[in-house]
């Protein structure tokens, strides 16, 4: 995935580069911070240069703050998280290009404008302190960051829905998977995209819409079992009945 990521951001020799090599990770973050980020303070800027240093890691602890890069468990995932912040830079850079047909930006001249009340439509979602408690929640409940705070915050709901609600509370036993875990990558896709990558992604996508068809399917008997309990049992009043003539 990193991989992907350098070639998106037009890293020179993106599909030869060897993550587990120190020196080529000091020179990615090196070419990540002068060509992409330009976030570093002068002095951090240059004891990042000196790829060979001793003293290499205190400047990149250096670099990390300055960035507002979470404390993170590798060095893998700090230098995801950074081709990440570069990529949501780029982005940045064209959004309206990339925005100009999504469905927030369609405005319908004819529609009322409603002013809402819900004080949340008040908060500032790119403030760094809206970023800080995301990314802090993030933390307690073990989700890696993403550079984009609303990303995250997606993720935060998603585990406090289905794992904090108050049922799952209450009676963990039903919403804890049990068994052995199913071999997906053994699993048969069905078609070849020609990458390994791009399987195996593929695979996860199908195994998590087969979820959500599932969980559809579940709420479908629920809906048929409670129309059920109000039709399929009449309840019949003998004194308005008439026999014979």
């Amino acid at each position: 995935m990193s991989k992907r990521l350098l070639s998106a951001l037009e890293y020179p020799n993106a599909d030869n580069v060897n993550l587990s090599e120190e020196k080529t990770i000091r020179s990615i973050v090196v070419w990540l911070e002068l060509n992409k980020i330009n976030g570093a303070k002068t002095s951090t800027l240059n004891g990042l240069k000196d790829v060979g240093s001793k003293d290499w890691v205190v400047h990149f602890d250096a670099y990390k703050d300055q960035l507002g890069c979470p404390p993170l468990e590798s060095q893998q995932e700090e230098i995801h998280w950074l081709l990440g912040k570069a990529i949501h830079l780029e982005t940045s850079k064209n959004k309206n290009i990339y925005l100009q047909h999504a469905v927030e930006n369609i405005r319908v001249s004819s529609a009322p404008k409603v002013i809402a009340e819900n004080p949340l439509d008040k908060l500032d979602f790119r403030s760094k302190e809206f970023q800080d408690r995301i990314n802090q929640l993030a933390k307690t409940l073990k989700i890696v960051p993403y550079p984009d705070p609303l990303v995250t915050l997606q993720a935060v709901r998603k585990i406090v829905c289905t794992r904090l609600a108050p049922d799952c509370v209450e009676h963990p036993d039903k919403y804890i998977a049990k068994g052995t875990p199913f071999p997906f990558q053994d699993a048969d896709l069905g078609f070849d995209l020609n990458d390994p990558v791009l399987n195996k992604a593929a695979k996860i996508l199908r195994m998590l819409y087969i979820q959500d068809l599932r969980n559809l399917q579940t709420k479908a008997n629920e809906l048929i079992v409670g129309v059920q309990s109000v039709t399929a049992n009449p309840k019949t009043d003998t004194k308005l009945g008439q026999v014979g003539r």
